[in-house]
């Protein structure tokens, strides 16, 4: 079964609280997104830690019932 982008947003924001997010269906098929996420927590990361960080908020569902996501991570300005 597909996710939505809700179910992704509150994954990500369960994780990270204060994270602007913004998720973006990119094939209509419920397996296809792209997110771009802002957080105070990402500051003094590297691009690959931040993006390790959103894996881990799905809790395993990437590559299982979300085959991809586009990531656009970083700390507020």
């Amino acid at each position: 079964m597909p996710m939505s982008a809700s179910d992704i947003e509150r994954l990500i924001r369960d994780a990270l609280p204060d994270a602007r997010i913004r998720i973006r269906e990119l094939a209509a098929d419920g397996d296809h997104y792209a997110a771009e996420v802002v957080s105070e927590q990402f500051r003094g990361k590297s691009r690959v830690q931040q993006h390790q960080m959103v894996y881990e908020a799905l809790k395993g569902k990437m590559g299982g019932v979300l085959h991809a996501l586009a990531l656009q991570t970083s700390a507020p300005d």
